[in-house]
């Protein structure tokens, strides 16, 4: 069995996505830095946690070739 380029492909796209979404979000800080501590929280938790969904599909196109 050779060894498939989509796991290194998939991993440097999971890097890519890590860097661009902490670019955008961290963008966000001076209209965010306004904002009270109680709405601050919420959104830097769903900002934390977002950046997740799109792993989900590439990590099945990684071990599979297929996208669902």
């Amino acid at each position: 069995m050779t060894p498939s380029w989509r796991k290194p492909a998939g991993a440097l796209a999971i890097i890519g996505i890590i860097v661009v979404w902490a670019v955008v979000v961290t963008s966000l800080w001076p209209v965010v830095n306004g904002w009270p501590w109680f709405a601050q929280a919420p959104f830097w938790l769903v900002a934390g946690i977002i950046w997740i969904a799109p792993l989900k599909p590439l990590l099945l196109w990684m071990e599979t070739g297929r996208w669902r």
